[in-house]
């Protein structure tokens, strides 16, 4: 693809392989993925267990390496960085939404939105106002100094969505983001994620649930690590 692609492009992915070598065997993960992300898309990527879903959201999160490709991310090339430079890049520019939450038991709504923004040369005025921010985005400003356990599991993922948020991130990934919610729930999740995209942000979402891709401005079909169908809702 042209240069000029690949800087239009917020991610861009080119021949993206991963392997995994365990007791002599070599298990490919991902084969050959070419992939891209416009700014302000809204983008499901789905397929069944064990198709390389988690995989493709790991190296696009910065957690995990390609064994070979190419990925730039806002036109920095990402895939070679060395580590202290790729959790620079993640800190700043990625936003992650879990299905475990992930939310620190001892810190209150507040301090686990703001604890991202800690690891930033950042006034704790700045902090504290995009803390207030991100939790009036969520509607959870009235529990901002709750702990994760008084608050029901939507309220949590709300939290969690409010941290991914504050640092103002070039894109937000969520990792099967309803797994661990009822329906009703999951569909104020969904909804919460179709409101922050309608505002302009950027997101990724891996799920198995037909029903929730279709909240996506496209659907991208894995099967066994390789883009197999690419569908506009």
């Amino acid at each position: 693809m042209a240069a000029n692609g690949k800087e239009r492009a917020l991610i861009h992915l080119a021949g993206i392989k991963k392997v995994f070598y365990t007791d002599e065997v070599e298990t490919h993960a991902l084969a050959d993925v070419h992939f891209e992300i416009q700014k302000g898309e809204y983008v499901a990527i789905s397929g069944p267990s064990g198709c390389g879903k988690t995989t493709l959201l790991s190296i696009l999160g910065l957690l995990d390496a390609p064994t070979s490709g190419e990925y730039t991310l806002a036109g920095e090339s990402v895939a070679t960085l060395r580590a202290a430079d790729r959790a620079r890049v993640r800190n700043r520019q990625i936003g992650f939404i879990f299905q475990a939450f992930n939310l620190i038991g001892d810190l209150t709504v507040a301090e686990n939105v703001e604890l991202p923004l800690t690891y930033r040369d950042m006034p704790a005025s700045e902090r504290r106002d995009r803390v207030a921010a991100a939790l009036d985005r969520v509607q959870m400003s009235h529990r901002a100094k709750h702990f994760p356990a008084q608050l029901s599991g939507g309220q949590q993922q709300r939290v969690a969505v409010a941290r991914a948020v504050a640092g103002d991130p070039a894109i937000l990934l969520a990792d099967e983001p309803t797994g661990n919610l009822d329906s009703k729930n999951g569909e104020a999740v969904m909804e919460l994620l179709r409101e922050l995209n309608a505002h302009g942000s950027t997101i990724c979402m891996v799920t198995h649930d037909s029903r929730y891709a279709q909240h996506a401005g496209r659907e991208v079909h894995l099967f066994d690590g390789k883009v197999v169908e690419a569908v506009s809702h």
